[in-house]
């Protein structure tokens, strides 16, 4: 444990900020946390800008260690399968994995940031200071320029360290860019989304199935539904900026009133404000972020979104903040100085989050059209077959990424493209599973894909 008179300084209270800073507090380390918003347990949470959180295993890992997951459990609802809703009504369950134990949460993102705010200040003593935004930077100095919004007043705070959890949109990494510290760029997807609501019905109850996340695949674009604790669903369309749909041709009553009827008529029956919250509701944007390196000197680093936010559509977003986390936290125990951790962290999580961000892209497409294709359903339940005859070996991409934290993101990435070869090359003609040669597909297997273990063996791990 450090002397406790070391000081560290983090933007942002966001769950990485929050987690973060109880894991240094664990350490010993002073940590005060500057935040732009209002505290969040004393305000509203903003009506429109939030998708849901999908809580998964490297999440759930994250919070373990530091001893919060059973404090979030009545929060949590469990889903355990896509249920995909055609144009015509009809529904297909496809589960997430092969095991009742793999399921993801889902979790307000109000609540597990107001939690951890509440537990890192009371349990642990990290000091908040809400209303005071990041600025700038003078890396000459080595101060932080954070204006205190109440007081309309711009404070110096010294780099020794500042650890940048300031989102997507983060200063601190376009303070680095500016002064060319960083190479920085936001590759901005062409859809956006609406946050929409599905109430709870007269009774309190679920007007969906509860242990599901909905979606309503269209091709082009689609929506997604989420189950909270209270009954309802958190609704989210996802749909292009521009374009004929797009949201810039969507505008009056009559347009989206017709376009949601058309398109999704059972969950706008389910929607009462639904095109009310369509037509009032911010646009939110979708992007991802790459920056190489993270850090300058032993001053700064970007942790989270910061550094690497990704689109929300393999549910990772968060999971991958809170699992830096701990990779932060690894990195402490090899290094005595800043600047070295640093340059740790940033060598181990790098094209981890760069494969991360590659496979929530590629799932945009998949959410949104391969879903209700027979071909990709046959795919689907092949690789859980798969799964059940070579558990040591072949590991769907999905669960590989959702249930298993022990495999880094590269490794799932390019053990994924394998397997996604040989599903498409053992599918092609069939139209069943009674159709598959298994014993082409236990050489292939075997062939192809070492056991995990070995696999592991090979690559960097937390």
């Amino acid at each position: 444990m450090t002397d406790v008179a070391e000081r560290v300084t983090i933007a942002g209270a966001g769950p990485t900020g929050a987690l973060l800073a109880i894991l240094l507090r664990r350490r010993g380390y002073r940590v005060t946390v500057y935040d732009a918003r209002p505290d969040p347990r004393r305000t509203p949470g903003e009506s429109g800008r939030s998708i849901n959180l999908a809580l998964a295993a490297r999440g759930i890992n994250a919070l373990r260690r530091v001893g919060i997951h059973d404090a979030l459990r009545d929060a949590m609802v469990p889903m355990r399968a896509r249920m995909i809703h055609d144009r015509d009504g009809g529904t297909t369950r496809q589960p997430y994995g092969r095991r009742p134990d793999e399921a993801i949460f889902a979790i307000s993102r109000a609540r597990l940031g107001r939690l951890l705010i509440d537990i890192a200040r009371t349990a642990h003593g990290v000091e908040f200071e809400f209303e005071h935004r990041l600025v700038d930077a003078d890396f000459a100095a080595g101060n932080a320029h954070i204006r205190d919004l109440r007081r309309n007043e711009t404070i110096q705070v010294p780099m020794r360290p500042l650890i940048a959890c300031d989102g997507a949109g983060s200063q601190m990494r376009r303070s680095l860019r500016d002064a060319g510290l960083i190479d920085a760029r936001e590759e901005d997807l062409a859809h956006g989304y609406k946050e929409l609501s599905i109430p709870a019905g007269s009774d309190g109850g679920y007007r969906l199935e509860r242990e599901a996340l909905h979606i309503w695949p269209r091709g082009g674009y689609m929506l997604i539904a989420l189950p909270n604790d209270d009954g309802s669903f958190t609704a989210t369309l996802f749909l292009p900026n521009r374009g004929d749909p797009g949201f810039d041709t969507l505008r009056g009553r009559e347009a989206a009133a017709d376009f949601l009827a058309r398109n999704f008529p059972d969950a706008l029956a389910l929607m009462p404000d639904g095109v009310r919250e369509f037509l009032e509701h911010p646009t939110g944007f979708l992007g991802t972020v790459h920056a190489a390196p993270w850090q300058h000197r032993g001053m700064t680093v970007l942790v989270g979104d910061s550094a690497h936010a990704i689109v929300p559509f393999h549910g990772q977003g968060m999971n991958c903040c809170l699992e830096d986390c701990l990779a932060f936290d690894a990195c402490i125990d090899l290094h005595d100085d800043w600047e070295a951790r640093f340059a740790a962290f940033y060598a181990l999580r790098k094209e981890n989050t760069e494969a991360i961000a590659s496979m929530a892209l590629e799932n945009y497409l998949e959410m949104r059209e391969r879903v209700a294709d027979p071909g990709f359903q046959l795919q689907n339940a092949l690789s859980r077959e798969l799964e059940r005859r070579h558990p040591g070996r072949f590991i769907p991409r999905y669960s590989m990424v959702m249930f298993h934290p022990e495999i880094p993101y590269r490794l799932a990435a390019s053990r994924g493209l394998v397997q996604s070869r040989l599903l498409a090359r053992l599918t092609a003609g069939a139209a069943s599973l009674g159709q598959i040669d298994f014993d082409e597909a236990r050489r292939e297997v075997e062939a192809q894909l070492p056991p995990i273990d070995q696999a592991l063996s090979s690559v960097m791990k937390l």
